[in-house]
This record gives C-alpha cells, structure tokens and sequence, in this order.
C-alpha cells in the first residue's frame, strides 16, 4: 500500500479528478480545498506526502511549504501549479519542495513521482502507537493504556471519525451515525459529545484524544487507529 497523503486543490475538478486517479492507484488520499482546512486534517503521524497547490483562496502555498518545513516533521512535499516558470520552480524547491510539479503533468507522472518520493521516505517514518477501538464489549484503548469504556453514543461518534483515519469527517456524517436527522439535530449536542470524549481520554491517560476539529465542518482523527467489531 501506497503512503497516506493529503492533496490541497482548490479547483474542485482537478482536485476529485486527482483523488480518484491516486485512490485507484493505491494512495490514500484526503483532498482538501484550503490551508484552513488542510491545518485541521493534516495529521504529522498519519501523513506522508502532502501535494500543494500555491494559488489558494486563502493564501499562498508557498508559505504553508515553509511552515511545513520548519515544523521539522519528516513530510514529503510535492508542489503542483500553474506557476511554472523557472523562478518559481526553483524558489519553491529552494524554499522546502522535493519536487516541482506543473499542473499539465501527465497523471502517471505525477503517481511515479510520489511513489519515488515515498521509497525515500520510508526510513524517516516511526512505527506508529495505535488506538484500538473495539464494538463488543465498547472501549477505546490508548496506546501504552487500559480500555476505557464507552457507551453507546461515544462508540458511535469515535467509529464514524476512527473509521476514515486521518480524513476529514463532516458533522453530518457523524450525526447520521448516531442515527439522527442531522437538520433537525441540536448541533450543541454534538459539540457537548466531542468534549466529554476528549475529557474521558484526558482524566483516563493524561493523553489528549487525537482529534483535530474544522471549524464548522467537522473532525479528523489523525493518530493510527484499529477497529475491532
């Protein structure tokens, strides 16, 4: 299995055209359209590679790849733009990118780019702590901790973000996992749900549940996870 990556486009075609065409080649993709939604989903212990856009609604790219490199964490970073005149190619290169990648690249280049990118890679990387849930009897089990049980509506609501590891997942999706109508659903519920969790996991463990929020979109559970039924 390819690495898990995650893909910031914001043209919503070339960016659903991208995911597919990775998925269908092995990577696991969770494609996001702006930096403020790629700073709640990327996870530094689930996330390899990251493929970055520069013109972005909500700033440069080029300033995430700089933030990205200065956080130290062992990433690789594919840029794929249309600025593809020599300067930008070599400023981006210069300034943290392992590769410079225009928007034109063939599909299949853009694939054998990422996996040489991941050979090199597979050093850097850890072997990660994983968070076992299980369904019979309900507990969530910490890496180097006891079980912690759960009731019904935790297992409910750590499943559905668990289940997509490191991908982003709406508050829609969790509030129909908890078998509601999400438009006539107390949002407040929810956000009084998430907090207990993480509460649970922190007076349990000493550990902060591994969690990211987006603001007004959703979650992302971003450590190594194991789901047992």
């Amino acid at each position: 299995m390819a690495a898990p990556l995650i893909l910031l486009e914001d043209e919503d075609i070339l960016r659903h055209e991208l995911a597919d065409f990775l998925g269908q080649t092995g990577w696991i993709v969770d494609a996001v359209a702006n930096l403020q939604t790629f700073r709640a989903c990327y996870a530094p212990a689930h996330h390899r590679i990251a493929v970055i856009d520069l013109g972005l609604p909500d700033g440069d790219g080029m300033d995430l790849v700089r933030e990205l490199r200065a956080s130290g964490n062992p990433l690789g970073i594919v840029v794929l733009t249309a600025r593809s005149a020599v300067p930008d190619r070599v400023m981006g290169l210069v300034e943290g990118a392992d590769h410079y990648l225009p928007k034109t690249a063939d599909l299949d280049e853009i694939d054998a780019t990422l996996a040489a990118l991941s050979r090199r890679l597979e050093s850097s990387f850890p072997t990660k702590p994983v968070w076992l849930l299980e369904q019979a009897p309900r507990h969530l089990t910490p890496p180097g901790h006891p079980p912690i049980p759960l009731s019904q509506q935790d297992y409910l609501v750590l499943h559905a973000v668990m289940a997509r590891q490191g991908g982003l997942v709406s508050r829609r999706d969790i509030v129909t996992a908890l078998g509601e109508d999400f438009f006539a659903y107390d949002q407040r519920r929810l956000d009084t749900q998430i907090r207990r969790l993480r509460r649970k996991v922190e007076v349990a463990t000493g550990m902060a549940l591994p969690l990211n929020t987006a603001r007004n979109a959703g979650y992302c559970f971003f450590a190594s996870v194991t789901i047992r039924a």
